[in-house]
């Protein structure tokens, strides 16, 4: 489909590698496995985007042959199947890698670790256990009860980041949330007027759409939907004739949710009208199968969500620009902390450029 042009990876029958390093070969074709799993991110949640090599006997990671494959759409075979069925007979004696644990239960495909072990594959190095409670180890269990040596943990740190929204659903029953703020270098978000558009240039706007895009539902307040009439749609190239249903490979629209009332003729609509404590909004959104929301705002909502301790991800990209004055809006609208030593303290996980922009990526500080 024309909508994933550009971001995801057609994988050949048959991949001859390139160097990649002095890392170990466990650590080499995990890395390959990780970055076939970046294929699937926007077309098959809430199922776990994962990515598989098979490794014939013999092969290497100079001269290969692999055969890859990731989960394949939202309903499809998983990864594990993709790979074994792109490997053939290659597969019997073969090591197999795979980002997250293979399943175990009869769900929409059948179990993947019986399909593993009745390949005849040797060997299978796991990244991460699956912490769904449907397999939760088992599929491990089985595999080395059919007398398939496994191997647990190669590349988890890598694949935990990855797959860190589907992992934080699946332990909580709560999407991941990511709160998206775009500002001047002073803080502020809108003019005194209210003006707003645009402080980001397109280069921050187009990444912001790839969050979206990266999203099972888009959230905002219906005072901003009151003051912006946003559409909360991803506008990337090829996603124009894209809907709420998915088509053709998987890709979608996310949710539209509006907190509180949207007015009638809104561009938003038709969208999910929630209220309530915010724990009970996420706690429904995941039982509807988001894994991920993105919270656009406003300054009020954004400041809900940061003061509850309920934002996993701050997303801010920062203009060159300065507001120069106390009188415009800053990011988070509400009281704040009495005290220096109050203030809330995260750490910087990512610094991007983005044209004239800065995006920075922030995650709460562990213990």
């Amino acid at each position: 489909m024309a909508s994933t042009q550009g971001w995801v990876s057609t994988w050949r029958k048959v991949l001859v590698l390139p160097d990649l390093s002095e890392r170990s070969v466990d650590d080499r074709f995990m890395d390959l496995a990780v970055a076939t799993a970046w294929s699937a991110r926007r077309l098959v949640s809430p199922r776990p985007w994962v990515g598989a090599i098979v490794v014939p006997e013999g092969s290497t990671p100079e001269a290969g042959p692999v055969f890859g494959g990731a989960t394949d759409g939202r309903s499809g075979p998983h990864a594990e199947i993709v790979a074994l069925s792109r490997a053939g007979a290659a597969a019997r004696g073969s090591t197999l890698y795979c980002t997250l644990e293979p399943c175990s239960h009869h769900g929409a495909t059948p179990p993947c670790a019986e399909a593993v072990a009745d390949a005849g594959v040797a060997r299978v190095v796991v990244a991460l256990a699956d912490p769904d409670t449907r397999v939760a180890g088992t599929g491990i269990e089985l595999l080395r009860g059919r007398g398939v040596h496994v191997d647990v943990g190669i590349g988890a740190d890598e694949v935990a980041i990855q797959l860190e929204a589907y992992l934080h659903h699946r332990r909580t029953g709560r999407p991941w949330v990511v709160v998206k703020l775009a500002a001047t270098l002073d803080g502020k978000v809108a003019a005194p007027d209210g003006s707003s558009q645009w402080i980001t240039s397109d280069e921050a706007r187009a990444d912001a759409h790839g969050l979206r895009a990266d999203s099972d539902a888009v959230l905002v307040g219906a005072g901003t939907v009151r003051a912006d009439d946003p559409s909360l749609t991803v506008r990337l190239p090829g996603w124009e004739q894209v809907g709420d249903e998915p088509v053709d490979d998987g890709v979608r629209q996310p949710l539209r949710v509006v907190l509180g009332r949207a007015p009638s003729g809104a561009r938003v609509l038709p969208a999910v009208e929630v209220s309530g404590p915010l724990t009970d909004i996420l706690a429904d959104l995941g039982s509807r199968g988001v894994v991920q929301v993105l919270v656009e705002g406003g300054p009020t909502v954004a400041h809900a969500f940061h003061t509850a301790g309920l934002v996993d991800r701050y997303v801010v990209y920062l203009a060159p620009a300065l507001a120069g004055g106390d009188d415009a809006m800053g990011m988070l609208a509400g009281p704040g902390a009495a005290t220096v030593d109050d203030f809330w303290r995260g750490e910087i996980a990512r610094v991007q450029q983005l044209g004239p922009d800065v995006r920075i990526d922030v995650i709460p500080r562990h213990p």
